[in-house]
């Protein structure tokens, strides 16, 4: 049975749920609240494949940021974002995110050269 809210609560609610149009923005309020409440955080990733539309959604029952994109670009920002929340999961909210970011990962594995039998 879903709880009863009052329409000062519902409204209260509404305005809690905001969609950002600053990628930037949303990464940064969306990190600072997994740090507040890591154990209550949800991170929610939703594609419509008829619309084209990424919906990235971070809620901590109180607060809830969603960030909307149509754009192939922002793939890569969203990547880097998946690697910071992983970083922050395994190693603890205060954890260093300056190299989580997967461009830096990927570089770091050796590359193989060549191709065929050694000489």
């Amino acid at each position: 049975m879903c709880p009863k809210f009052s329409e000062e609560e519902d409204l209260i609610r509404f305005q809690k749920m905001v969609y950002i149009s600053s990628w930037d923005e949303f990464a940064e309020r969306s990190i600072q609240l997994f740090r507040v409440d890591p154990q209550s955080t949800r991170y929610v990733m939703k594609y419509r494949h008829c619309d084209g539309k990424l919906v990235l959604k971070v809620t901590d029952n109180r607060e809830c940021l969603k960030f909307k994109t149509d754009q192939a670009q922002d793939a890569k920002k969203m990547e880097k974002l998946n690697n910071i929340f992983f970083t922050l999961m395994v190693r603890g909210p205060d954890a260093d995110i300056t190299e989580a970011s997967g461009k830096e990962q990927a570089e770091a594995q050796p590359t193989k050269k060549g191709r065929g039998r050694k000489q």
